[in-house]
């Protein structure tokens, strides 16, 4: 069983993602790791080169800003990473996103068991959203998304946090597909939060959807995404 992590990036450096720490923290268990690079002059790509790993993987693009409307940046540049997956299994991490190294081994546990499943086409986490610091929490944010996902070509990125199966045609999110396989992997998270203001400034550039727009102060915090491994998803 190979497993392949990914992600994409851009302005890393300057909205003060933990790029580092979030590759860092499942590099123990991948056996590669695709970054996707957006063009930007901050120096996120020479941050991601400065993690000396054998097991990284390195792509440029460049942004397409006719499609930041409704956020089909984010799936279109998932995606691109997800297509240099060479893995059986693709662990997709956003840049705000960490894993405890506590859950690394119950995380390739649950892949070792339901390899040969075939009814089994993703791992959902459970996340706890920091806010402003290490130890305050939003419990408005959704609590479950999918991570890791068969790389069999039937698994495409929806959105940033989302992915569709092509066969049968649904949503690949949590509350949205039916098999869900109890198993409880028990596990802690950890993350960091950035101040209110670069917060504010991130959310001024963020793709606006068509139908919801919201208008963010300095004064609004923003939180980091970290999940932990709670459900196994199948069809």
């Amino acid at each position: 069983m190979r497993l392949s992590g990914f992600t994409f990036v851009r302005n890393a450096v300057r909205y003060q993602y933990p790029l580092v720490e979030s590759i860092r923290s499942i590099l123990p268990i991948v056996d590669e790791f695709v970054v996707n690079v957006g063009r930007c002059d901050d120096g996120t790509l020479q941050l991601v080169r400065s993690v000396t790993d054998p097991k990284i993987r390195i792509i440029e693009s460049i942004w397409d800003e006719n499609l930041r409307r409704d956020g089909l940046i984010y799936s279109q540049q998932t995606n691109i990473a997800l297509s240099h997956c060479t893995g059986d299994w693709a662990f997709y991490l956003q840049a705000d996103e960490v894993i405890h190294e506590r859950d690394l081994p119950q995380i390739l546990e649950a892949l070792t068991r339901n390899h040969r499943n075939p009814a089994v086409r993703g791992l959902l986490f459970r996340y706890l959203h920091f806010v402003g610091d290490y130890w305050s929490l939003n419990p408005w944010f959704y609590h479950r998304a999918v991570r890791i996902i068969r790389n069999n070509g039937e698994i495409d990125a929806e959105t940033r946090s989302a992915f569709i199966s092509k066969r049968p045609a649904s949503i690949f999110k949590a509350g949205r597909v039916t098999g869900l396989h109890s198993q409880e992997l028990g596990s802690f998270t950890m993350g960091g939060s950035r101040t209110p203001r670069l917060c504010w400034q991130k959310s001024r550039n963020r793709p606006r959807s068509t139908t919801v727009r919201r208008r963010l102060a300095p004064k609004r915090d923003c939180t980091i995404r970290t999940p932990s491994p709670l459900k196994t998803i199948g069809f």
